[in-house]
């Protein structure tokens, strides 16, 4: 009698610390991208939304600042992330197996949401005598770092302008935040940056001693790069946020989105639950950052060429955005 007591404490004991583990708080992580880019604040943002709820889901959202897109997906397949804000044409590539991909598609990758627009923004330094891409040749030019979402965009525009980034200029493979600091120093003649405006990074260049402006891609090259990549569309670099740059109307160039990815292993009500505190915070998430203020509900559904995460198509389904 006393032994079957003793075993139906020791069962008990045994379900209570199940209950307690099934009940205790998760940890999930997103990768950003650079302090000075809009990935950053975007994942403070998205984290800070769900960390209101944590003890209803059980989930605590904390923020990785990285390398980029390229990092992040390769840090999501690997299970070192959670979830990644990933360039839609890093995206594309990773699970179709090409560019740092090539032959090894990602396809546990999933896509959760798109966000903002990013533009190509390409800097130059006016002393440089920089006015078109083409006036790159010759130069010292930051094309980005290795397992940035950007350091691809810049080598695919000097590509399509027959400029050869390995033979044609001295390419620098900075971060993104180091580069105003170097161009201003007379270091580097200008880089390329793919990134939501307005952006730390790009007032820090514009606002120096040293006079620059944006360098327009233009419509030809645009037209290359649209008709060759699925992901790529034309855009604009505001000037209205950049006073101190020698342009006085917004400069054409081409971009790409943002998108918020995730793996297939993550488990559905954790990408549910994300996916429905940004959407119903949605008007608090647009003041969030200027970026933001084109986005509508219907956009974010757009730019993804992964498979949507079932937690995330759950919860578009529910409140119709998908049929």
């Amino acid at each position: 009698m006393r032994k079957l007591a003793v075993l139906a404490l020791a069962l008990g004991v045994s379900a209570l610390g199940l209950t307690d583990a099934s009940a205790r708080m998760r940890y999930v992580t997103i990768g950003t991208g650079g302090v000075t880019g809009v990935y950053y604040p975007t994942g403070g943002a998205i984290s800070k939304m769900v960390n209101k709820k944590r003890k209803e889901y059980n989930l605590r959202v904390t923020v990785e600042s990285t390398a980029g897109s390229v990092f992040n997906v390769n840090a999501i397949m690997n299970g070192d992330l959670e979830f990644g804000i990933v360039q839609s044409d890093r995206q594309y590539q990773a699970w179709n197996g090409l560019a740092e991909w090539q032959g090894k598609p990602q396809k546990k990758l999933r896509a959760v949401f798109s966000i903002h627009p990013e533009s190509v923004t390409l800097v130059a330094a006016v002393d440089a005598g920089i006015k078109t891409i083409y006036d790159l040749k010759g130069k010292t030019v930051n094309i980005g770092n290795p397992g940035s979402g950007q350091r691809q965009n810049s080598i695919d525009a000097l590509a399509a302008a027959g400029i050869d980034w390995q033979k044609d200029i001295r390419a620098e493979g900075l971060k993104a935040a180091e580069a105003p600091g170097m161009l201003q120093d007379g270091r580097i003649d200008a880089f390329f940056y793919t990134v939501g405006h307005p952006s730390g990074a790009i007032k820090e260049a514009t606002a120096g001693a040293r006079k620059v402006r944006f360098v327009e891609i233009p419509a030809e090259v645009v037209k290359k790069l649209t008709e060759k990549y699925p992901y790529y569309a034309a855009s604009k670099i505001p000037v209205e946020f950049y006073p101190g740059a020698e342009n006085k109307e917004d400069v054409p160039t081409f971009g790409v989105k943002a998108t918020f990815c995730t793996s297939i292993d993550v488990p559905e009500d954790i990408v549910y639950a994300i996916t429905k505190e940004v959407f119903e915070n949605f008007d608090e998430f647009k003041k969030l950052h200027p970026a933001y203020k084109v986005l509508t509900k219907e956009s974010m559904l757009e730019g993804l060429s992964a498979p949507l995460h079932p937690g995330a198509e759950k919860y578009f389904r529910e409140v119709g955005l998908l049929k």
